[in-house]
C-alpha cells in the first residue's frame, strides 16, 4: 500500500485509497479519503467494534466529500466481524491504550500531509470508535473537535484534565448499553476535570442508529440531523485550525 494520496477525480467526487503509516515504530494502515479540491481541514474517523467495513469507509468518503481529509485508521489490522460475538471478542483484545496510541500515530500521518490545512483535528467515532474519540481527545490536544456517535467507553472514563476538544455526541434514547441517564455524569465529569461543556444530544433511536448498513437500527432522520450538526460543528472548530 502507498502513502501518497491519488490525486483527486475530475468527476467531482473524493479520491481514496488505502495508506501505511508509522506509529510508534511499528507499521499501521488505514482508509483516505480526499476532498474533490484536493485539500482541507483533517478527520479522524474511527470504527465500530465491527472493524473498518464498508460503512466506515462510505462515512469517510461522505466527510471527503463535505471538504475535509478524512483518514479512517483500521484498529484489528485488517480483520473484520462477521457476528457480534466475534466483534465483542475483537474488541476486547484491544487494549484502550493501544488503540490510543494507533491513533495519535494516525493524527501524526495526517497533521503530516500536505493536502490537510488545519494544524489541529477532528475525530469522529462510532460505538468502540465513539469511546475512542473521547480517549484520544482527552490525551492527545491536537483533537480540536471531537464527535463520538453513541461511545462505548471500556473501562475507566478517560482523564478529560488535559482536554482541549470541543464535544459534540450523539445518542440513542432507546439505546439500552447507554443509558441516558449516564450522559449527565458524563457531562459533569468532563466540565469539573477540563471546563468543557460536552453538547449531548439524544434521538428517538437505537444504538448505531447512523448505521445505514444495519436496517434493523438504522434511522434515517435521526441519521440526517445528526450528520449535519457533525458537519457543521467539523468546519466551525477546524475552519483556521
Amino acid at each position: 500500500m502507498s502513502d501518497t494520496p491519488s490525486t483527486p477525480r475530475s468527476t467531482g467526487r473524493p479520491a481514496h485509497q488505502n495508506v501505511t503509516f508509522d506509529s510508534n515504530g511499528t507499521p499501521a494502515h488505514g482508509y483516505l479519503a480526499l476532498p474533490p479540491g484536493g485539500s482541507g481541514p483533517g478527520v479522524i474517523v474511527i470504527q465500530e467494534w465491527w472493524g473498518l467495513t464498508d460503512h466506515i469507509a462510505d462515512v469517510t468518503d461522505r466527510l471527503a466529500a463535505e471538504g475535509f481529509v478524512a483518514l479512517a485508521p483500521d484498529l484489528y489490522g485488517g480483520n473484520v466481524a462477521h457476528d457480534s460475538a466475534e466483534a465483542f471478542r475483537m474488541m476486547q483484545e484491544l487494549p484502550v491504550d493501544r488503540g490510543v496510541e494507533l491513533l495519535s500515530g494516525a493524527v501524526d500521518h495526517l497533521l503530516s500531509l500536505p493536502e490537510v490545512t488545519s494544524a489541529t483535528v477532528g475525530a469522529v467515532g462510532f460505538c468502540m470508535g465513539g469511546g475512542f474519540v473521547l480517549y484520544l481527545a482527552a490525551k492527545d490536544p491536537r483533537v480540536s473537535a471531537a464527535v463520538p456517535f453513541y461511545g462505548v467507553i471500556q473501562g475507566e472514563v478517560p482523564d478529560f484534565s488535559h482536554l482541549k476538544a470541543e464535544i459534540l455526541g450523539h445518542y440513542g434514547a432507546r439505546d439500552e448499553g447507554i443509558p441516558v441517564a449516564t450522559l449527565d455524569g458524563l457531562r459533569a465529569t468532563i466540565k469539573k476535570q477540563s471546563g468543557v461543556d460536552a453538547d449531548f444530544r439524544v434521538y428517538p433511536a437505537d444504538h448505531a442508529f447512523f448505521n445505514d448498513g444495519r436496517p434493523e437500527v438504522h434511522d434515517p432522520e435521526a441519521s440526517r440531523v445528526a450528520w449535519a450538526a457533525t458537519v457543521e460543528f467539523l468546519k466551525a472548530r477546524l475552519s483556521g485550525a
